[in-house]
């Protein structure tokens, strides 16, 4: 019998979520796996602080030296998350030829490169399977199992808040506000909800799945990055009436050679797999050449689904004779801030003649022509009505020069949300 000494690096929600499932399934992965794992060290930032696990006292320190120098502790699980110190720690427990485990996608997205570094120099193992969508395996799909495949997209909902929220907004008709403050008394959304609900957390993600979908660096500063704190019970309901679900999703594509990353609300069809997810949920729909369609459902958060995919990356980490790492080359050079897709339209607009003349033809200037229109009931006290559009497949920026344009004596308060999915579902 095996036996492998490991190290925390922070014992909050996740990392009490792993102790105790080493604890709970310590027997059986003995006797599935012929190893046995033994914590020797555990990084705390107080030794008096009450803990959601009980770690025996001898194991506790507040000095990262006594798990970092420690020549007994062979892995190790870092738990802090944010970019620093978590990085630096990670970054010299590889150097010292440690193999580290970690769910912190801000860091990897971040410092990807000094990490990576860290680990092809050192020979060490680097496991993160946790870092996207919890228990869902995901990592290992795009790393094993798809590279056979040239990928042409990844689309997902990775952030289980945003999803809970917008699910909420749908099927109660809610605003905005008021789900948020229920997310957070259910304690589904922090109390400061930025990374979330402004796609920070999302987009941290994306930059991950995108460098191992097309073997490429996906900095995170190449995503862009539109949250849901601007949508309105009003842009769900226009939607419904086309026969679209709202998301906030995470979409990567290659097309032509280059690569577009992009996190923001987004509409699709109710058929699409994606439009089912629902509450706080995460999945990702993936499209390869010769895979074709597929989809990951599952729990993307949480102490235990999160442990879960931590477990699975230290028990494959303790039987890997050679750690493998993925085959990114290089940094991708150029990133698209442009791309082409259905546009979902809603504008406020006097109600008289001209307006729909005026708003067609601009569009039709820019090249963007309209598919699908609606006119909600004019306002007796403004005199004015919404007008929702669907328009064809079109460019992003021809889209937002044409609106710019507009007579804003005619129309204003004009949202744009993208549409993505099969256009003759739509």
């Amino acid at each position: 019998m095996e036996r492998i000494g490991i190290g925390f690096l922070g014992c909050g929600n996740i990392g009490s979520g792993v102790f105790r499932l080493l604890e709970e399934q310590g027997e059986q992965i003995e006797r599935n796996e012929g190893v046995t794992f033994e914590v020797k060290r555990v990084l705390v930032r107080s030794l008096q602080k009450k803990r959601a696990c009980r770690v025996p006292e001898e194991l506790l320190t507040d000095r990262v030296d006594d798990v970092l120098n420690d020549p007994q502790i062979s892995i190790v699980m870092e738990f802090m998350g944010g970019v620093e110190p978590a990085a630096s720690y990670m970054i010299r427990a590889l150097s010292a030829g440690k193999t580290v485990i970690t769910a912190n996608k801000m860091a990897l997205a971040t410092r990807w490169q000094d990490i990576w570094e860290a680990a092809r120099k050192h020979g060490a193992g680097l496991y993160y399977e946790a870092s996207v969508c919890g228990a869902i395996p995901i990592i290992r799909a795009l790393t094993d199992s798809l590279q056979a495949n040239r990928i042409h997209s990844v689309m997902g909902i990775i952030n289980g808040t945003t999803n809970y929220i917008l699910s909420r907004m749908s099927s109660e008709g809610a605003a905005y506000e008021d789900v948020l403050a229920q997310a957070q008394r259910l304690g589904l959304a922090e109390p400061d909800p930025t990374a979330d609900v402004e796609g920070y957390d999302a987009a941290y993600k994306l930059s991950i799945l995108s460098t191992l979908a097309f073997h490429r660096h996906v900095p995170v500063e190449c995503v862009y990055r539109e949250g849901i704190t601007e949508i309105t019970p009003l842009d769900v309901q226009c939607g419904k009436a086309f026969g679209l679900t709202l998301k906030l999703l995470a979409i990567a594509k290659e097309e032509d050679g280059r690569i577009q990353v992009r996190v923001h609300p987004t509409f699709i069809p109710d058929a699409h797999p994606l439009a089912s997810v629902s509450d706080s949920f995460n999945a990702v729909h993936i499209d390869g050449h010769a895979c074709g369609e597929m989809m990951f459902y599952g729990r993307g958060a949480g102490d235990y689904p999160t442990a879960s995919a931590l477990v699975s990356d230290l028990i494959k980490a303790a039987k890997s004779k050679r750690h493998a790492w993925p085959a990114v080359q290089g940094e991708v050079s150029q990133v698209a801030d442009d791309w082409t897709c259905v546009h979902f339209i809603r504008m406020l607009a006097v109600d008289k003649p001209g307006v729909l003349s005026m708003v067609s033809g601009k569009l039709a200037e820019h090249g963007v022509s309209i598919a699908s229109m609606m006119q909600k009931d004019r306002d007796p006290h403004t005199g004015y009505a919404q007008l929702v559009f669907l328009t064809h497949r079109a460019g992003e920026r021809a889209v937002r020069r044409a609106l710019s344009e507009m007579d804003a004596q005619m129309v204003s308060q004009v949202r744009i949300i993208r549409v993505e999915g099969d256009e003759r579902s739509i």
